[in-house]
Order: structure tokens, then sequence, then C-alpha cells
């Protein structure tokens, strides 16, 4: 696993990928629970993150321009999703 911070919420990723033309993009997936659904919920709502990968040494800016998820109904305990989200570059870094 791979860590990732959106807006400085640190997070683990299942499975990523990132692309850099014609903007940097980053594909993940989430395993999201229960007990967590709330949380990533609120934080993904904001739409619009500071995106960083620090094992990749990779940061931009970006917005969330796909999301799917495996399952709809996490209210009831116990339940696991994954997330799929992909956040893409919002404009190219002049220092990157």
């Amino acid at each position: 696993m791979k860590t990732l911070r959106l807006n400085d919420v640190t997070l683990e990723m299942d499975a990523f990928k990132v692309e850099s033309e014609p903007k940097r993009k980053i594909a993940f997936t989430l395993n999201v629970t229960s007990e967590t659904y709330h949380d990533i919920a609120v934080l993904l709502y904001e739409k619009t993150f500071n995106v960083e990968i620090p094992d990749e040494s990779l940061a931009f800016r970006g917005d969330i321009t796909n999301y799917s998820t495996s399952l709809t109904n996490l209210y009831e305990a116990g339940s696991v999703s994954d997330f799929y989200i992909e956040i893409t570059e919002t404009h190219q870094n002049a220092d990157s």
C-alpha cells in the first residue's frame, strides 16, 4: 500500500496509477469501511485537493474528474467498498 495525502489527510491506497501527460493525474482505489465512510465522504466532497504521494515525490493541486464505488450503502456495520477515484491536475505548476 502507498500513502496518499489529500488536503493534509493521510490515506492508504490499495492500488494506484500515475499519468503525467497532458496534465498529471492519479487514479487510485481506497478500501472504505462503514466505520470510515463518513470521514471519507466529507473529504471527497471538497472536490479540489492538494495531492501528495511522498514515496513518489509527487505533489500537485487537482480536482476529482472520475469517481465510482463498488457499494453504495455503507451504513450497515461491517460493510466495505472500493472507491475508485481519479484526480487531475488543475493547472501545470511552473516549477514542475
